[in-house]
């Protein structure tokens, strides 16, 4: 089945959203190209990063305080990473 592609989107940018704008045009000078392309690689990079941060967070030569202040630092709107180390004791 064939997905039909709109050949364009909008960003709703009133009512409380004007910070989209600013998001937008942030992206696009951070990146060096026009605010599509923007929208385009920004949306394609958040999964690859999130990959990336969770690898680093599972990593056994990491302290636990070490784990919580990157989760920490990296948690941002619409992506918190949450560390949670527990422990287990066996009693014979």
């Amino acid at each position: 089945m064939a997905e039909e592609i709109p050949g364009s989107i909008r960003i709703q940018t009133g009512d409380g959203n004007e910070y989209r704008y600013y998001a937008v045009e942030e992206a696009s000078e951070f990146y060096g190209c026009n605010r599509s392309d923007a929208v385009a690689y920004a949306c394609d990079n958040v999964p690859a990063l999130v990959k990336a941060i969770e690898d680093v967070l599972t990593r056994g030569d990491l302290t636990a305080d070490q784990k919580r202040e990157i989760a920490e630092e990296f948690s941002v709107r619409g992506v918190e990473f949450d560390v949670k180390e527990s422990v287990q004791i066996e009693k014979e």
